[in-house]
């Protein structure tokens, strides 16, 4: 389980963060949300381990994250992916997931970057099946559309067999029918016991995605439960909802 235990950033005088606290179960997928300025980003920063806390704990399985670099979470079956999807565009689609793989186990085990093409082929292949790009494996990364780059992102963070997922606004940049593809996929992780925890920016992304929602309103949880009762939390709508989705 992930706990989130009163983390509190501060940059300077600015209250980013002031004491958030939740959790978040293995099978669970919860959208961290909020209106722009809200502390969400800084809060997802912080549990990803960009960020030293100001106070608080983050702990997974027991293991305290903050005091690990980011580099080491992936040890600890923690991958995370970013808002603009982070790829090797000068590898294959295939070769960006085989990279992955390996650097999950230490890029040692790879004693020449030309023996690449040798390594995880057959988890590489499966992972490009579940994300929907096995017919794109060949093809260059640079050359993918941007839904696609998501995917590949995606595929990547899972070559790591991560038991928690952190998910940086999966749907940014994407149309509508690609969100909802995209999404999809990320609530049939958690349905095979990955825990997942996003941002977001796109209402149609949380609605019918996300078991729980927090709501994030200056630096502080102000409301978490389901879609439909965030919809209806007076606060919410208010400070944030009643803006329109579209600018959420």
């Amino acid at each position: 389980m992930l706990k989130v235990q009163e983390v509190v950033k501060h940059f300077g005088g600015i209250h980013a963060v002031d004491g958030v606290s939740f959790e978040v179960s293995p099978g669970e997928c919860v959208a961290l949300i909020g209106p722009n300025g809200a502390g969400k980003s800084t809060c997802f920063a912080c549990i990803a381990g960009q960020y030293p806390l100001t106070a608080g704990h983050i702990l997974w399985q027991g293991q305290p994250l903050e005091k690990l670099a980011p580099a080491a979470h992936l040890r600890h079956g923690v991958a995370r992916t970013f808002q603009v999807a982070q790829v090797f565009e000068a590898l294959t689609v295939l070769q960006n997931v085989q990279l992955a793989a390996q650097a999950s186990r230490g890029l040692r085990a790879i004693s020449a970057f030309k023996l690449l093409d040798a390594q995880a082929r057959e988890p590489a292949h499966a992972l490009l099946e579940k994300t929907g790009l096995q017919a794109l494996a060949d093809q260059d990364a640079l050359s993918l559309p941007y839904g696609a780059k998501k995917r590949l992102e995606l595929a990547m963070a899972l070559a790591a067999s991560p038991q928690l997922l952190l998910l940086d606004e999966p749907a940014a940049g994407l149309a509508e029918q690609e969100r909802a593809s995209l999404m999809q996929l990320v609530r049939q992780l958690a349905g095979q016991g990955m825990a997942v925890l996003y941002t977001e920016h796109n209402m149609d992304a949380v609605a019918g995605v996300a078991d729980r929602v927090l709501v994030l309103i200056e630096g502080r949880l102000a409301a978490q439960g389901s879609f439909e009762a965030i919809s209806r939390d007076a606060t919410v709508r208010r400070r944030y909802l009643g803006e329109g989705a579209a600018h959420a």
